[in-house]
């Protein structure tokens, strides 16, 4: 471990549950993002601690935010690079400080953006330098890739353009149903029904985005977690799809870390074996320390309550049995509505915009005199953090398809953010 490395000790590192440190870490972090932001170029300190204090005043800070184009820019000079500092420059990751502020708000969804910046700070032991490096590339990876298409787009339209989409959704290859006994979404993947040659490799790398894009609208605070389930029932070596594992486990590791809670490998056959000795040295150790090999139905509810486990499964109550519902004429009107889509948007940003107010008065807070309490101005963000939620899932119909899990007999996601799961004991 570097010495800018420091552990999370378990029930700490999240919203509402930081260590001083850890939210003079994060007020460092958030610095950072407002200098690139404004500049395109931020000096991280090299060490773990935290910036020195500035002569400028709350006031003066804020005011000199200048808003344009659709989250707006800054045309600040960039900061010099001092002694104990290490730069980082966008243009040298790929970005353009025009791409940083929606590349930012889009990946915070509802969620309190603090959340988002935890997530990377403890995949990167809280070294603030690493942490925003893997951020800003993970932020990259979604404008290159277009992750925000998986939300814009039908899964008709999704499926137009890659070969097999749909085809995964109607066998059921992979779905969300449910929670498990710490309360996270749990993902079931039938691997089984994994043929490489049925959909293209971009097919199959939308679907995993679609299913990860859905699941973080079904985590609901204060859990962080997904739990996933591969059923190994029946699996041969014609479903091993190496490129697929690759690319999954970089996903978690480098665009959605933090995201996994347990992933159960369900009655692996002998034949998995030699696949898992490839596979293994693949794994971040943070990821592998999360798997748990189960070889009964059983052993899942240790993990699942069995009122929540699907019934196909020996010890589950729940009747539940997949099915996919195909996309419904007319469910996606309302993102033709430009106006009030501009209008909800505009809403939304102008939270926005006091959030990161009031952030960099936070940030501040203790090196100005005069200013507002540390306490005042947490208790001011956490509200405008709900502001925000709301306005967002106000927004969500008019710049995200309906889905799936809108559609069914018992939709899951409701219109206020919040997840809902039907069991049928």
């Amino acid at each position: 471990m570097a010495k800018t490395d420091i552990p999370t000790p378990p029930g700490t590192g999240l919203v509402g549950k930081l260590l001083p440190e850890q939210k003079e870490l994060l007020k460092q972090m958030w610095a950072e993002i407002f200098q690139i932001a404004d500049s395109g170029v931020a000096s991280v300190p090299s060490d773990k601690t935290p910036p020195a204090s500035e002569t400028s005043s709350i006031k003066s800070k804020t005011a000199t935010v200048k808003k344009s184009g659709w989250f707006g820019t800054s045309k600040s000079t960039p900061p010099p690079v001092e002694a104990g500092t290490t730069r980082v420059n966008l243009a040298d990751i790929g970005l353009s400080v025009e791409q940083l502020r929606p590349a930012l708000w889009n990946n915070i969804l509802g969620d309190h953006p603090d959340s988002l910046l935890l997530r990377f700070l403890r995949a990167r032991k809280w070294n603030v330098n690493n942490g925003l490096n893997m951020i800003l590339k993970a932020f990259k990876w979604r404008l290159e890739d277009d992750i925000e298409e998986v939300k814009a787009k039908s899964e008709d339209e999704l499926n137009a353009k890659y070969r097999g989409f749909k085809l995964q959704m109607e066998m059921g290859k992979s779905y969300l149903h449910g929670t498990d006994k710490n309360g996270r979404p749990v993902v079931y993947i039938n691997v089984r029904m994994h043929k490489p040659a049925d959909q293209d490799q971009k097919a199959l790398e939308k679907f995993t985005i679609y299913v990860m894009e859905m699941g973080r609208l079904m985590i609901q605070p204060p859990v962080e977690t997904a739990c996933l389930v591969f059923d190994m029932t029946g699996f041969s070596l014609a479903n091993m799809d190496y490129n697929f594992v690759k690319f999954l486990v970089q996903c978690f590791e480098a665009y959605y870390p933090e995201s996994l809670g347990i992933l159960l490998i369900h009655k692996a056959p002998f034949v998995f074996w030699g696949v898992w000795k490839i596979i293994e040295p693949w794994l971040d150790p943070v990821v592998a320390s999360k798997i748990r090999f189960t070889r009964s139905d059983q052993e899942m509810t240790e993990i699942i309550d069995a009122n929540h486990l699907p019934n196909k499964y020996d010890g589950g109550k729940d009747q539940f049995k997949y099915e996919y519902i195909p996309v419904v004429a007319g469910e996606n009107d309302r993102m033709k509505d430009t106006e009030t889509k501009e209008r909800l948007l505009e809403e939304w940003k102008a939270i926005m915009w006091k959030f990161e107010a009031l952030t960099r008065e936070w940030i501040d807070c203790k090196k100005v005199q005069g200013a507002r309490s540390e306490e005042v101005i947490e208790a001011e963000r956490l509200a405008i953090t709900k502001e925000l939620r709301v306005a967002y899932f106000k927004l969500d119909p008019y710049i995200r398809a309906r889905s799936l899990y809108h559609r069914s007999e018992h939709p899951v996601l409701q219109a206020d953010g919040s997840a809902i799961w039907t069991y049928k004991n």
